[in-house]
This record gives structure tokens, sequence and C-alpha cells, in this order.
């Protein structure tokens, strides 16, 4: 474990210009023949999207249906962009299909939540790059159908964003021993786990963009420990401190979604651990051709350069 190489950090920093916490939500409500859809996009999400009055609802698609109105505006006071649209179907559908690709017109790493109404029975679903589609079939799911996509969807939050890779990638590099893995992974998770039951007790709101800055420096402090406290006997503790911004993105997440934290955070958790055990293997097979004296604080400067411009650059976009 004294040995690291330089791979994490080169393949974290490709990811890190994209944004850590990025999401919309929508709410489709069908009567007979006839779908209103709304859907609220935060405003740094789409600052670099050329016309996204039309080119954000481009990408969310309802098979069978054609827009008939739409209209875009911003919220300043939320922070938000508005669209709304009118939709028209062949025949009143007791099932629809959607297709979205907001991560196309935002960042790859994009999650939009979707909740519809028909007929007084509710649904909802949640899309990405790596589900773009779905079926929304306005019937009540079972145990094991919600918590099998509760905890995939945690899974997936987990392994999709630049903050939580970088930041396992620094959890692996600061621990100098297979004893001291297991107490920092340890009190990573128990930390994130608290955070989701703290941040909805905050009486101020946290926002995607502040979670995100924060996550950032998660990533620039623990390097910055590694640097210039090689010696740190509370590097556990510190590394619970810093899960506790990591775990407030997934109680955003919760909040928003209306998932269960249990099924949630325990998909959370094997995506996490499953990344780590890679990332150690990978580690302990470079530690065979890597110089060992030299490779930790250099790895651990590059994420600290990384940490601090995404930064910086979060507080300007």
């Amino acid at each position: 474990m004294r040995s690291r190489g330089w791979l994490l950090p080169a393949l974290g920093a490709a990811f890190a210009w994209g944004h850590a916490v990025s999401m919309s939500s929508g709410d489709l409500t069908v009567t007979g023949a006839r779908a209103h859809y709304t859907l609220r996009m935060p405003l740094y999400e789409i600052s670099h999207t050329a016309h996204p009055e039309d080119a954000l609802l481009a990408h969310i698609r309802f098979a069978g249906a054609r827009m008939t109105t739409h209209s875009c505006r911003t919220d300043a006071a939320q922070d938000t962009f508005l669209c709304e649209a009118d939709y028209q179907f062949d025949a009143p559908p007791s099932r629809v299909d959607v297709e979205c690709t907001l991560f196309a017109a935002t960042v790859p790493n994009h999650v939009h939540l979707l909740r519809a109404t028909l007929g007084g029975r509710q649904d909802q679903a949640i899309f990405d790059f790596s589900f773009p589609r779905a079926t929304l079939r306005f019937r009540p799911p079972t145990a094991l159908e919600t918590a099998v996509t509760q905890a995939g969807g945690g899974a997936l939050r987990a392994l999709g964003g630049a903050a939580q890779i970088l930041f396992l990638a620094s959890l692996v590099l600061a621990a100098r021993s297979r004893r001291e893995l297991i107490a920092l992974t340890t009190s990573f998770l128990v930390a994130e786990s608290l955070a989701c039951v703290l941040a909805p007790r905050i009486p101020w709101p946290l926002s995607p963009r502040f979670i995100e800055a924060a996550a950032a420096l998660t990533i620039a402090y623990l390097a910055f420990e590694i640097v210039l406290l090689p010696e740190s006997r509370y590097r556990w503790l510190v590394v619970g401190v810093l899960g506790l911004f990591h775990g407030a993105y997934f109680s955003m997440f919760l909040a928003q979604s209306g998932y269960r934290a249990p099924a949630f955070l325990s998909g959370v958790a094997l995506a996490e651990l499953l990344l780590i055990a890679l990332f150690s293997l990978a580690l302990a097979a470079l530690a065979r051709f890597a110089a060992t004296r030299r490779a930790v604080p250099v790895a651990a400067s590059l994420l600290l350069v990384t940490g601090v411009v995404w930064f910086f650059i979060r507080l300007r976009v």
C-alpha cells in the first residue's frame, strides 16, 4: 500500500470539468390524449447551451405524442430555467414510453427526475447517460422492484460523478496500509449516511453549486493531508468530516427523487466499495513498476491542483 501510481489522478482529471451535481426535474400530467410537461433546470446547467428554450425540450420525447405548444422563462428567484410544453397523443395512453437525452444538452453526468400522473395514478423515472429510456406504467411497483430500482439508482449516482470518483481515488492514495484503508472507507461510508440524516434538518437549503464547490475542496484538502501531513494520525477523522459533504449530494438526490434511504444508500455503498477495491488492485499492480518514494506526493499534488482549480472554476461558472 506504500507505493502509489499516477493513473488515478490522470484518469480523474479527465472528468473534473463536468458538474459533480447535475440534476433537473420534470412533471408530466396526462389527461386523456393530452399531456402537459414542466421542466425545471438550474440556470448554471445551461450556461453553455445555445438556444435552451428549444434545445432542452428537443431532448425529451414521449412516444406517440407531438408537441403543440411550448414556452420557457427564467425564474431568477429560484435560479431556475423553467419550460412548459403541451403534447397531443394519437390516442389516450395507458402507459408512456419516454426517451430523455438531456445529458447531451448539459453535461455527461446529468440526471433528470421525471414524475408523471395519469388518472390519479403516479409513476416516476430517472434518466441519465446509462438509462436514457424508460416506460411509465402507472402501476404500483412491487417491493422487490422498488428496492432493486432504488439500489441501482444509488449505485449509478455513486459512479456517475467526477467528485465521487476523484475522492475515492484520493482515499485509496491516502491509506498507508490495508488496515488504514478499511478504517478510512468505514469512516467515509458512515459519514455519507450521517449526512443524509442531518442534511434535511439544516434550516437553510444547500445549493448544488455549494455542494459541488465543497466536493472539489474535499479532494484538495485530502491531497493536502497526503503531501504536507504524511504522518497524520487522524486521517480517518478527516475523511469522515469530508465525507459529510459527499453525503450532502446524496441527500439532495433523495429529497428530489423520493427514494428510501436504506435501499438507495446500500447501492451507493456497494458501488463505492467496488470502486475502492478496483483502485486498490490497480495501485498494487502499479507498485511493482512505479518508483515508490516520489509517486505519493506527485500523485497527491496532481489531485490537489485538480481540486483547487475545479473549486475556482465552479465559483465562476
